[in-house]
């Protein structure tokens, strides 16, 4: 019997495509496949193969990186203990789903497109995120880890992918060389793959950021991405034609406190700027009530404070600096400032 051969109730022969050359054995059962069948398929001579705890490959060749991460994702999924995904209609092609079942780890990271690891096919290992209560267990090239806090998949190529911080959090959560997680952290950010803050709040949650291959790659990818972000920043200035401010200054209450370091400062308009490239740790919501508390104190003594990632100076450098410009316009519009004492920091 070939591949295209019709069976009832539900023909086979649309399993051109990738997502059906890997079913599951109640998935062929719905097709038409009697158990008998799938075994003699599945036989040392047979067409088919195993490619996993009843998942089935229908091809007896190896699997291709696409069919390798399908198959994962129905060997983990609720849909693979469920029986068939809804088949396609001349109204809408096959989209098939993996309830509960998200891909993370390294495999994610390279379908997001990172080149600090290898493509998804030359993987030994795919990595899927389910929730804690279900009960698949890691087998063959499949690691099930399980998780209380299951993130909102992204859909990339057709599947169900961990957004890029959560991946690398998963990524990295074993012990690895300083090196290769500050590759990752590298790529992440400087690539524009995610923002600086929301990677460094999921190592946070993850509780990584106390551990010294992550903390030690943490430290050098932020300390060298200052630099390059503060020169973002001045070319921001000169390149929308905004007025020269005091770069990186300090400002205290005239014979009190000190109030905190700032990036740029417009004196006479009472306008700061401040890059956001924070790096929380095992106190991670004091470190950014120290940040809010710092924000609001300043604008209680009437200086606006604008806050830039880095990410966006690189990619909407117009935008930030039209926020800039209508900070310094409104100033006209407010009470005067309280008197500050500008230092060099």
């Amino acid at each position: 019997m070939t591949h295209d051969t019709p069976l009832s109730p539900r023909p086979l022969r649309h399993l051109a495509d990738v997502h059906r050359r890997v079913l599951t054995a109640a998935q062929l059962r719905a097709h038409g496949v009697s158990p008998a069948e799938l075994a003699e398929r599945c036989g040392p001579d047979g067409p088919w193969r195993e490619l996993l705890p009843r998942v089935i490959l229908l091809h007896s060749g190896p699997p291709t990186g696409e069919e390798r991460l399908h198959g994962a994702l129905l060997y983990a999924a609720r849909a693979a203990r469920q029986g068939v995904p809804a088949q396609p209609t001349a109204q809408g092609p096959h989209r098939p789903q993996y309830p509960d079942a998200v891909l993370t780890g390294p495999t994610a990271l390279a379908l997001h497109g990172f080149s600090a690891t290898p493509p998804p096919d030359a993987l030994n290992r795919v990595d899927v995120l389910v929730s804690r209560q279900r009960r698949p267990r890691s087998t063959g090239y499949v690691r099930i880890l399980r998780t209380t806090e299951p993130p909102e998949p992204q859909r990339v190529a057709g599947l169900p992918v961990a957004p890029v911080a959560r991946a690398l959090a998963d990524a990295v959560a074993e012990p690895t060389d300083t090196e290769t997680v500050r590759r990752l952290l590298t790529e992440a950010v400087r690539g524009g793959h995610c923002e600086p803050a929301a990677l460094l709040r999921e190592l946070a949650r993850a509780r990584l950021l106390h551990r010294p291959h992550v903390a030690d790659a943490v430290d050098a990818v932020f300390a060298e991405g200052r630099p390059a972000a503060e020169d973002r920043l001045y070319r921001m200035v000169r390149e929308y034609g905004l007025p020269d401010p005091v770069w990186n200054v300090d400002l205290r209450l005239p014979g009190g406190p000190h109030l905190g370091g700032l990036d740029a400062y417009w004196p006479d308009h009472a306008v700061a700027v401040e890059l956001d490239t924070r790096v929380p740790r095992q106190d991670d919501e004091a470190v950014w009530s120290r940040y809010a508390g710092k924000r609001e104190h300043l604008e209680r003594l009437g200086i606006t404070v604008v806050y830039i990632t880095p990410r966006k100076l690189r990619d909407c450098p117009e935008q930030q600096a039209t926020v800039v410009r209508t900070a310094l316009m409104a100033s006209v519009d407010r009470e005067p400032a309280a008197y500050v004492v500008v230092r060099p920091r």
